[in-house]
């Protein structure tokens, strides 16, 4: 069940009403009528502004919508702003009643709610919706939260939809996060100015390494990479930016690379008041790229406390003597990693093995191989070989030898060594640098919760991951955060707690298999057999292969193996 409604062209953001405007004009039918029909559905309730259609298939229901909205877009595009369309689009699952033209029912209803959420231009589905999805639509999804709304008893859960092929459908969070009680910052996606979208790469590089440097200073409150860029490829409000990430200023900017030369521009906004304050523009060869990132991020400082030493920012320094094309190759695997598909990580080993080729001590490479092999294990992609283990604990020991002022490669091949080796001892000490390091990173703080928790430490495993989720409250790794989470209140008796954290984990992926476990071993573990049952059938469906023997050999914890087994 699909409520469409359009939004008013110049008060939006107060208005949730309709204005009038002939709803069978050829513009409507042309694009809106045609695309509905061309997914399978039916028009119903045409009056006004608004319309709902029905669909067969919840599939054929969020692909119209997609695609109504890519196509309203382009025709806006070429309008000027009093006279573009916009319009919100709700989607829901459930039964109807028909009477001639009409539809009515809850399901209806809760699709018009649903609409009433959705950014202009955008989509908002129901949790039963996103269920029916899964994986089964190149979209990504930001969780809501259940909604209460008008004339609907109980609270609804809602998603708002993230098209990955176009930035026309754009999310926004229904919440706003406070303030961190100490600066805060977003650093989000450079625009890549160079004209060769094979250079993508080195923009998002780039980004990269300035939110690390910026990271590096423990007053400040840095978001992690993930949640940044969430915001890639869309039309921007740093105000709402703001609110939805919980930061004061954002810093924006575009990257130019021309032969062996780089131009980075940069500007701070504040969030709260959308003020300027402050842009600058740096200019040098691929020599001194380092040097450059270093100017951003001391520069962003300076500007957002005037009064610290000169010495302190001097500390955001990072002037490694890496070998500038294993640099690049780096690069190149960060950006096939993020992702996250089997190919993809294929991908990023071969560029790691080229750039080691390259340069043998570089630490990045060889401490990022190991969190590539170590998610190759835990998602079943391909057969990892005992050769491959070895070579991944090898290099991750090197690169916490090598890499002591590097946070990222520490926290990388300290997971590694815990995962693979089982050398908790070595990984404490790695994570423990690399948080001191960069106490900003919602990665580091994410091994060290899975360390704490392979080591039967639930309070601090959880601390772990909630620290994870805060400073990346985007992150598309968010069903791993709440799983965690899930899994730790598993292992230390608190079933209850744990069913409810793998529910959050499963309303951001339904076919998240750690969820899925937990949650079976949790309604056990209560005497919830046939609850148990249920959900156990619903994981055998994803996994028909699992057994209990196999999972145990992949349980890092001794202890939710013998949960596991007692069920």
């Amino acid at each position: 069940m699909v409520a469409w409604d359009r939004v008013p062209d110049r008060t939006f953001w107060l208005r949730l009403g309709p204005i009038s405007f002939d709803v069978a004009s050829p513009w409507r039918q042309r694009i809106i009528d045609r695309l509905i029909a061309s997914h399978r559905g039916r028009i119903f309730n045409t009056a006004g502004d608004s319309l709902v259609a029905d669909f067969g298939s919840a599939v054929d229901a969020v692909q119209s919508a997609v695609a109504v909205q890519d196509a309203i877009a382009k025709e806006n595009a070429d309008r000027p702003a009093d006279e573009q369309m916009r319009y919100r689009i709700g989607i829901h699952v459930g039964d109807i009643m028909v009477q001639g033209d009409n539809l009515f029912g809850d399901a209806v209803n809760v699709a018009a709610r649903l609409e009433a959420l959705a950014e202009p231009g955008g989509i908002c589905i129901s949790g039963v919706v996103r269920d029916y999805i899964g994986t089964k639509l190149p979209l990504s999804f930001i969780d809501l939260g259940p909604q209460r709304v008008k004339n609907i008893a109980q609270p609804i859960p809602a998603y708002h939809v993230r098209s990955e092929t176009s930035s026309t459908v754009t999310p926004a969070v229904a919440f706003s996060l406070p303030l961190p009680d100490k600066p805060s910052i977003a650093v989000l996606p450079f625009q890549n100015m160079s004209g060769d979208p094979e250079q993508e790469y080195f923009a998002d590089g780039m980004v990269e390494e300035i939110i690390t440097a910026l990271s590096r200073i423990r007053w400040l409150f840095v978001i992690a990479r993930n949640s940044s860029f969430a915001y890639k490829g869309r039309s921007l409000d740093v105000r709402q930016v703001g609110r939805e990430l919980g930061v004061r200023y954002v810093l924006e900017g575009s990257v130019r690379k021309a032969g062996q030369q780089v131009r980075i521009t940069g500007q701070l906004i504040d969030t709260t008041t959308g003020a300027h304050i402050w842009a600058d523009r740096f200019e040098g060869a691929l020599d001194d790229v380092f040097e450059l990132q270093d100017q951003v991020a001391s520069s962003v400082v300076g500007a957002i406390e005037p009064k610290l030493w000169q010495s302190e920012i001097e500390r955001t320094a990072r002037k490694p003597i890496y070998s500038l094309d294993a640099y690049d190759l780096y690069l190149r695997a960060l950006a096939q990693f993020h992702r996250y598909t089997d190919e993809s990580v294929r991908d990023a080993v071969a560029l790691l093995k080229r750039a080691l080729l390259i340069d043998p001590s570089y630490a990045p490479a060889a401490a990022m191989m190991g969190w590539c092999r170590g998610w190759q294990r835990l998602q079943g992609w391909g057969s990892l070989s005992d050769a491959g283990v070895a070579e991944a604990v090898r290099l991750a020991i090197h690169a916490i030898e090598t890499g002591k002022d590097d946070p990222d490669a520490l926290w990388m091949a300290a997971n590694t060594v815990s995962f693979f080796a089982g050398d908790h001892d070595t990984a404490a000490s790695a994570i423990d640098r690399a948080l001191t390091l960069n106490p900003n990173s919602a990665y580091a703080w994410l091994a060290s919760a899975l360390a704490a928790y392979r080591r039967n430490r639930s309070d601090l495993a959880i601390e772990g991951f909630q620290r994870a989720m805060r400073l990346s409250p985007l992150d598309p790794l968010g069903h791993i955060f709440a799983g965690g989470v899930a899994a730790a209140h598993v292992i230390s008796g608190r079933y209850k707690e744990a069913i409810e954290w793998a529910d959050r984990s499963l309303r951001v992926l339904p076919r998240y298999e750690s969820a899925l476990r937990n949650r079976v071993v949790a309604y056990a573990h209560l005497g919830r057999i046939e609850e148990a049952r249920d959900w156990l059938n619903r994981l055998l469906e994803i996994t028909p292969g699992l057994t209990i023997a196999g999972t145990r050999l992949f349980m890092p914890s001794p202890m939710h193996r013998n949960l596991l087994t007692s069920t």
